[in-house]
């Protein structure tokens, strides 16, 4: 199957012929950046594929999925020498660290989820790296997100990819208009991940029954509170679960080890009533329990909001949208109350079990793909 050639002028939009267009392919050396840079290539593209090295690559190489794991970076290079075009590797280990992890660290002890994936996207890929593309002197960026950038009547705007299964829009929402002006993602228009891998094999690629990679790059088995208490040793302390009606059930070893709207592995035993985690206060070191009602929200106040419509955020009083609230979830109507540019107030029309400071709250059309933004959800009141 070809990649998007619906746009005028080349595959890519721009007013030259591709041999005369340069494109930097982030490449994380799976199956998905690799069609990319290889079905670039083989259009007549003047490719430049660029593997960022995040984290030390010699441990990694022990986790099986990890993404800019040290394998990931071999099968990259070996895909550019197949193909013929240069590959480089950067350095990205310090960058990494010091805008996602130690803030994925300082989240999770400030008893918030955190989604360290979107912070990847803004603040490393499509800034650090997006900026080293302008300095090759690229004319755009190509990455192998399952999502759609489509010209609209006021440029260019983001939309869901076609296969809802694959769909990453929940982790792009953060994108800004200035950077959709440059990146450009070829496999958001295919059906399944298994048209992917088709054309992998059409090419050729090793890579083309490569596993996808799980849970967060830098958590290996998504062990998140063993990652933490190495980040921030003596960070985790001992406190007690408490029942939402003030009942003292037992004690935890650190609330780093729950998350909201946790069922198993509570170690409050012997109860009647199923109960869920639906609260965690850092502050006063409990893990707040109660029945699965307790879990439903329906007001969500939302910042560091990225607006992505036509108008602007507060031109009006609230907007009619649907939005996600975790990754695994649908879209759900909502009414979004502009407070400021950048902050709002979010009602669902259904409420929302398991809402949680530290995940994403993204904005979308109610009938459509359009993605309108989104911003990060938080305590508030």
């Amino acid at each position: 199957m070809a990649l998007d050639t619906d746009i005028p002028l080349n595959s890519l939009g721009l007013a030259k012929p591709p041999s005369e267009t340069r494109v930097v392919v982030a490449m994380s050396g799976g199956v998905d950046s690799s069609v990319v840079a290889a079905h670039l290539a083989q259009a007549g593209y003047d490719v430049v594929g660029v593997t960022l090295q995040l984290y030390d690559h010699g441990a990694a190489l022990a986790k099986k999925g990890a993404c800019c794991a040290g394998i990931d970076i071999h099968d990259a290079r070996r895909v550019a020498e197949e193909r013929g075009f240069p590959h480089y590797v950067l350095d990205y280990e310090n960058i990494f660290k010091d805008a996602v992890i130690d803030e994925f660290a300082d989240s999770y002890l400030a008893g918030a989820t955190p989604v360290p994936c979107i912070r990847c996207n803004e603040r490393v890929k499509f800034k650090d790296l997006l900026e080293t593309a302008r300095d090759l002197e690229a004319d755009c960026m190509a990455t192998g997100h399952y999502i759609q950038r489509k010209i609209g009547p006021h440029g260019p705007e983001l939309h869901r990819a076609v296969d809802a299964n694959r769909d990453q829009s929940y982790f792009l929402f953060s994108t800004t208009r200035e950077q959709l002006e440059y990146l450009r993602f070829p496999l958001g228009h295919l059906p399944s991940k298994e048209a992917t891998r088709a054309m992998a094999a059409d090419y050729g690629l090793a890579v083309a029954d490569k596993p996808d990679s799980q849970d967060i790059c830098f958590v290996p088995n998504g062990n998140y509170a063993s990652v933490i208490e190495k980040l921030r040793p003596g960070a985790a302390e001992p406190g007690e679960i408490v029942h939402a009606d003030g009942r003292v059930l037992g004690t935890h070893e650190g609330v780093i080890h729950y998350t909201i709207g946790q069922r198993r592995g509570l170690g409050i035993g012997g109860l009647a009533e199923p109960l869920y985690v639906v609260k965690l206060d850092v502050n006063k070191k409990q893990v707040v329990v109660g029945p699965k009602e307790l879990l439903s929200t329906r007001i969500i106040p939302v910042r560091e909001i990225n607006w992505l419509g036509d108008e602007p955020f507060e031109s009006r009083a609230a907007w009619h949208l649907s939005v996600k609230v975790r990754s695994t979830r649908p879209p759900r109507e909502a009414i979004v109350r502009p407070l400021s540019p950048t902050t709002a107030e979010v009602e669902l029309l259904t409420p929302e079990e398991g809402v949680s400071p530290g995940q994403a709250c993204v904005f979308y059309e109610t009938e459509g793909t359009r993605v309108f933004g989104g911003g990060w959800i938080w305590r508030g009141y």
